[in-house]
């Protein structure tokens, strides 16, 4: 029996490497058909369809603040690292490594929600302001 399971393991593994992905994109793309079938048979054209679709593209908007996001990202990664490291060295477990990177990463999301968030409403005011002074 052992033997058979020895076997069967990378038959199943190669399966699963190539199925699963093999047939995620199958349904991705007989979904999409299928979507499109619809949309042509509710009598659209060509260009209504992709002015419908264009709206849904989430690569037509550039992320302005990316660079803010990622930079606060890897300042709190760099500073979990460099506190896991220290209580290491003082005497603590190794495995609190990977959880100061975790909590540190977790606060440098936060500390880009509360940044944009702020920054975003002193742009809107700031347009408010130059809209109502015209």
């Amino acid at each position: 029996m052992s033997n058979f399971a020895d076997a069967l393991a990378p038959i199943i593994a190669i399966i699963f490497t190539f199925g699963i992905p093999g047939l995620i994109i199958f349904f991705a793309i007989y979904n999409r058909h299928k979507e499109r079938m619809r949309l042509i048979e509710k009598g659209l054209s060509g260009d209504e369809v992709k002015a419908y679709f264009q709206g849904f593209n989430a690569k037509s908007l550039p992320n302005r603040f990316s660079p803010l996001k990622w930079g606060i990202l890897f300042t709190m990664v760099g500073i979990g690292i460099f506190i896991g490291i220290i209580l290491e060295e003082a005497g603590f477990s190794e495995s609190l490594i990977p959880v100061m990177i975790l909590v540190f990463a977790g606060l440098g999301f936060l500390v880009y929600y509360f940044v944009l968030n702020a920054k975003l409403k002193g742009e809107k005011q700031n347009g408010a302001n130059s809209s109502n002074g015209n």
